[in-house]
């Protein structure tokens, strides 16, 4: 019991470092094909496979079912909206240029790209339209997330009680995946073991040009087009804001690797910034559940690289509607280990890439996640500052009042004080 205590205080990600290591010895030492070893990976795989469809269902029940609305918000959402729409898109141009075939996903013979949009969009409704039961069944995760809509929105008349109730089931649901991630480093030496043994140390050549393209896209996020949304929302230069929520919320953000965890920082980020308190208590919370622009990354080039990967083609029109799917996929992410990962076979789908394959690129994510995922939660973390600011500094702008980008208020909390202007209008 006291190795276990010791083992469950341990670092997540030292643990899986551990696991990857590990495992990357056994793949150059051990003979490939010895099942106990790949029955570690196989387990895990089967693991999230089987509890990833029932958590997406209940947990956008829950989010819609108990959302509120405070103040004028409308600016904010449109920031959190549109940053993570283009982070998508920069993922699919990134993915155009650097294209990323993994060795580990092995192509299906009766595999083929859609013919057109119009096959695109008929597989796509008729997947929404599909039984519910159906759906979580079958992991049709486009099925799971519209009846889940529907759901959570008829849903919001119901008694509170009712609603607390697919509350606890949400909690109890993302506490097994905290069970099962909890497991992870066992998972990823089977996993690692099978993709060294089977294929050398050149797939770790490979999942290096996968790293390279995600941390690529999140800093060109982080560094080009939010401070650039920024200046378009307000006209003045955005660096300062930028480095100054990078600095004080990503970097925290970064070792945490929860975009939830990391809520007080921002909050009292946001105190120190004079900031007004009934905005930024609200706005901080929804940021970490929709404002996801580092996981619409992560779904955007795990798929085209799963669809690389198979010899698939995705034309531009495709790579569009990906885009979108994947910035309404990531507002999903949220209070999940490894959420955007979890939804990677949604974006998946819309290819008609088999449920088995988006598991493969699943469990690649989470080899990699010791880096893919502190940088992600980091772009998402410290944009929820950025944006908030934004929104309230643009208000202000409008109505002719001077402010600093990122500068501390004076006084303790300048947002409490007396005759403090409220920008709510």
């Amino acid at each position: 019991m006291n190795v276990l205590k010791k083992w469950n205080s341990i670092s997540l990600v030292k643990r899986i470092l551990v696991g990857l290591i590990i495992g990357a010895i056994l793949g150059f030492l051990v003979p490939a094909g010895n099942e106990v070893i790949a029955l570690l990976g196989d387990v895990f795989v089967a693991a999230l496979k089987a509890v990833a469809p029932i958590l997406v269902f209940f947990l956008v029940i829950s989010a819609l079912a108990n959302a509120r609305s405070a103040g004028s918000m409308g600016t904010v959402v449109i920031l959190y909206v549109v940053s993570t729409l283009v982070a998508a898109l920069v993922a699919v141009c990134a993915s155009y240029l650097f294209p990323t075939v993994v060795p580990a996903v092995e192509p299906v013979l009766d595999q083929a790209s859609p013919e057109g949009l119009g096959e695109v969009l008929t597989t796509l409704i008729m997947n929404v339209v599909s039984n519910p039961v159906g759906a979580v069944m079958n992991a049709n995760y486009l099925g799971i997330l519209a009846w889940g809509i529907v759901l959570g929105i008829a849903l919001r008349a119901a008694s509170q009680n009712v609603k607390d109730v697919f509350t606890a089931v949400s909690d109890a649901i993302s506490k097994v995946v905290g069970w099962i991630i909890s497991f992870a480093p066992f998972g990823i030496l089977g996993l690692v073991y099978v993709a060294v043994s089977e294929n050398g140390a050149d797939i770790f050549i490979s999942y290096g040009h996968l790293i390279l393209v995600l941390v690529g896209c999140m800093l060109f996020i982080a560094l080009v087009t939010n401070p650039l949304i920024v200046f378009i929302a307000t006209r003045k230069n955005p660096y300062r804001l930028v480095l100054r929520c990078l600095k004080d919320s990503g970097i925290t953000a970064f070792f945490t690797r929860s975009s939830a965890a990391n809520i007080p920082v921002n909050m009292e980020l946001c105190r120190r910034l004079g900031l007004e308190k009934d905005n930024y208590s609200v706005s901080i919370p929804l940021g970490a559940t929709i404002n996801m622009a580092g996981a619409a990354v992560t779904i955007t080039v795990m798929t085209m690289c799963a669809a690389a990967s198979l010899g698939l083609s995705v034309d531009p029109v495709m790579a569009f509607l990906l885009s979108v799917l994947s910035a309404v996929a990531a507002c999903g992410a949220s209070g999940v280990a490894g959420g955007s990962l979890l939804l990677i076979p949604l974006a998946c789908s819309l290819f008609g890439i088999g449920n088995d394959v988006a598991m493969q690129m699943v469990a690649i994510g989470f080899i990699i996640g010791v880096v893919q995922d502190s940088m992600e939660t980091a772009v998402n973390s410290s944009s929820d500052v950025i944006f908030t600011a934004t929104a309230e500094y643009r208000a202000m702008e409008k109505k002719g009042l001077p402010f600093e980008m990122g500068k501390d208020a004076s006084g303790p909390e300048p947002q409490n004080a007396q005759g403090a202007t409220n920008f709510n209008g």
